[in-house]
């Protein structure tokens, strides 16, 4: 998606069309069919007062999936966890995530590999996720750094919960109708305005 696509005036997303209303989704999280089939109706049914609370609502959705004691749910919610891409990855859908890596991607070979091991495991640790964090402005050695602290932890659920929420700041309110997203992934409800890392 173009990130100079601005978002519609809040009031306005209950009235748009289902394809509207997945080209809103697709500029606040990363591109997810399974999203889309989770929360496309949520955005007709309700109204909002802001993007902040469409969001907020949308992380209330996946906080019942990861709660869930359901197999069919967790593996859906892993397929709306799986389309984040890698950190440092080339090949980046999103131009909102490409423009975010960016800076993952200067760097010598040694540590472009190193960050690709430590893709593969973290993936390996935690079957069905991918790292992500909040990289804007952190060096590659900062996020490799969380990367390992998070690999060592071996926290599942803790995990599961981080991918949720991470990289969501709220807008602010002026800069709501008139400027790109430039939050990603997918959030749990705010809980203050910490950085996840």
């Amino acid at each position: 998606m173009d990130t100079a696509h601005k978002l519609p005036a809040i009031a306005t997303v209950p009235y748009l069309s289902t394809d509207g209303r997945a080209a809103i989704l697709d500029q606040l999280f990363e591109p997810c069919i399974p999203l889309y089939t989770l929360s496309i109706s949520l955005l007709q049914e309700k109204t909002f007062a802001s993007y902040d609370e469409l969001i907020d609502s949308i992380g209330l959705q996946l906080t019942a999936l990861a709660n869930s004691s359901s197999t069919s749910d967790s593996t859906w919610l892993q397929s709306i966890l799986a389309a984040h891409p890698r950190l440092g990855q080339s090949k980046v859908e999103s131009s909102q995530s490409q423009s975010e890596q960016a800076q993952l991607n200067t760097g010598d070979e040694s540590s472009a590999q190193s960050l690709t091991e430590l893709n593969q495991l973290y993936e390996n640790t935690f079957p069905g996720l991918r790292y992500v964090v909040f990289v804007n402005g952190r060096s590659r050695a900062v996020v490799m750094d969380d990367m390992k602290t998070r690999i060592d932890r071996r926290d599942w659920t803790a995990e599961q919960h981080a991918a949720i929420q991470v990289g969501f700041l709220p807008l602010p309110q002026e800069k709501q109708l008139m400027t790109p997203v430039h939050r990603r992934c997918v959030i749990l409800p705010k809980t203050g305005h910490e950085n996840p890392m």
